[in-house]
């Protein structure tokens, strides 16, 4: 057992009793195959209930000043996320996931680009970008109630809702900027119309 699925399995036991977690959508995630995970991100808790509920295990695209926070970023790196420079065009980290994808992996990537606390902050187009460079499926998924869960321990409830997978066609091998923008916009989308449900 590696050490990603004894944490898994360890915050499974932890976290389904604290805050009555359910997950909906599973058969909705390919069994094999390089994917982009593409979710909302409201709460510090979302990146481990997100890996703990999720499928598959997930590689994530982690902001570069987490790696060097002691005992933190040895941990988060041991379970596969990789540093990425968010103020800059990083080529390097773009190129790690694009090998995680091509060996058949999922990386991860939360596309408000840090905790959007209000719900109101602008996605950008990351995920989206990747997905369409590796040609590979995304997966959003909404993460409903993860803001409130630390401070309402009693009666808290996460929903972890895992939506269809979305291949993106451009006119390009590379997409252009107004087919990124489309393709942002309809993530931000879905993703918000998975959290407010049927």
């Amino acid at each position: 057992m590696t050490l990603y699925e004894l944490t898994k399995a360890v915050l499974r036991v932890v976290t389904r009793p604290a805050f009555a977690v359910t997950v909906e959508g599973e058969a909705n995630v390919p069994s094999s195959g390089g994917l982009v995970v593409a979710a909302n991100h409201r709460s510090y808790l979302d990146p481990p209930l997100l890996g703990t509920w999720f499928p598959r295990t997930i590689h994530y695209m982690a902001k570069r000043e987490l790696f060097a926070i002691p005992v933190l970023g040895p941990l988060i790196a041991a379970v596969h996320a990789f540093p990425v420079e968010r103020e800059k065009s990083d080529l390097g980290s773009v190129r790690r996931a694009l090998r995680v994808i091509k060996e058949g992996g999922a990386v991860g990537i939360f596309p408000e680009g840090t905790r959007n606390i209000a719900g109101d902050a602008k996605a950008k187009g990351g995920a989206v970008l990747l997905a369409a460079l590796a040609r590979c499926p995304l997966v959003p998924v909404a993460l409903v109630g993860t803001q409130h869960a630390i401070r309402r321990l009693r009666g808290s409830r996460v929903r972890v809702i895992i939506g269809e997978p979305i291949v993106f066609q451009g006119s390009e091998n590379k997409p252009t900027k107004a087919e990124l923008a489309q393709w942002t916009e309809r993530v931000s989308k879905t993703i918000a119309d998975l959290a407010k449900g049927p």
